[in-house]
């Protein structure tokens, strides 16, 4: 008996894994198209993929709503230590080291690199993910689905507000319109969002049929962001200024930003005296950053900058780190709970 259970997790995974690995690919197809042939993907160029991917944030959104569960946000809303914990990580931690950060080695670092840092430390927590690791983990999974969607919903205010404070209209010089920005963000971004959860009650069943297609579109609007974006950059003189460094600096920058925070997560919920379930939640949600969130914000803040593909860099390498990393220590956290229950 015990061995039919562990067999269907073991496969589940395997088949979250597969669509990992083509999603990987595919952006770093996106990025080596980008680099060989610009002129294909810029946003006004001739696939016209500025206004496709406009249409893809907006349907992608819409499936974000349409994928919330009421009943799970409800049945997460009473750990109110655990959100604090949660969203002042995400929003607070992250910014500040950020800063602790860029006092330290910010005059080696390229400006658009140092501001892509920032704009992966002001983003909100990632949904999917953050989801599936707690759930693989055997954490709260209601709490993480309350964290995930809270995070996500206030991004969409704190997220421009911190950028036009910080970063303003890179590569121009000239600030922001904080309301303008919230209220163009709100637009593409939340309003769908709305959209899709108020729809849900009539709708919910057939897009929970076809959710595997659903998660290809997802996944392949991200794709076409990433090539957008660095068609863009690559165009602009991207590789011709910066070249292989860039990569170095950002992939150390990534590892510098994802340990400190899994262990001062794990630091505070332990010191809070927090369930091993709750735990779980506060390191995964208050440690990852969105890529399905970031590329359609960067693509609103950011759309008119050459440097965007600089700026996207750290969160598309951030991505793939904490999913792997979280991916091993949910293993561990999930062998561990077995092992107490047992």
């Amino acid at each position: 008996m015990p061995s039919r259970p562990v067999f269907r997790a073991s496969a589940s995974r395997r088949r979250q894994a597969g669509v990992l690995d083509w999603f990987l690919m595919a952006m770093l197809a996106a990025v080596g198209v980008a680099s060989f042939a610009p002129e294909w993907g810029r946003s006004e160029g001739p696939l016209h993929l500025g206004q496709v991917t406009d249409i893809g944030v907006f349907l992608l959104f819409f499936l974000h709503g349409m994928g919330l569960s009421t009943d799970s946000l409800k049945a997460g809303a009473s750990r109110w230590r655990l959100h604090l914990l949660v969203q002042g990580c995400t929003y607070v931690l992250f910014p500040l080291w950020w800063a602790v950060l860029a006092l330290l080695v910010g005059r080696w670092v390229p400006h658009d690199l140092l501001m892509g840092f920032f704009y992966l430390a002001v983003l909100p927590s990632t949904v999917s993910s953050s989801v599936a690791m707690t759930a693989m983990a055997r954490g709260h999974v209601a709490a993480a689905v309350l964290n995930a969607t809270l995070s996500t919903l206030l991004g969409v205010f704190i997220t421009p507000l911190l950028v036009s404070l910080v970063v303003g209209s890179v590569g121009n010089g000239a600030g922001m319109d904080v309301g303008d920005t919230m209220l163009k963000v709100a637009r593409m971004l939340l309003l769908p969002f709305v959209v899709g959860h108020l729809l849900r009650p009539w709708l919910g069943a057939f897009f929970a049929r076809i959710k595997r297609y659903t998660t290809v579109f997802d996944r392949g609007v991200i794709v076409l962001l990433v090539w957008a974006a660095f068609s863009d950059s690559v165009a602009d003189g991207l590789w011709s200024r910066h070249g292989l460094g860039l990569l170095i600096q950002a992939g150390v920058g990534v590892v510098l930003f994802l340990l400190p925070m899994l262990w001062v997560t794990r630091w505070i919920a332990r010191r809070q005296g927090m369930p091993v379930e709750d735990e779980i939640v506060a390191v995964f949600c208050g440690s990852k950053k969105t890529l399905a969130s970031g590329m359609p914000m960067a693509k609103l803040l950011f759309g008119g900058s050459a440097a965007m593909g600089v700026l996207v860099l750290p969160i598309m390498l951030y991505h793939q780190l904490q999913l792997f990393v979280c991916a091993v220590m949910a293993r561990r956290y999930g062998a561990r709970v077995v092992q107490q229950v047992v």
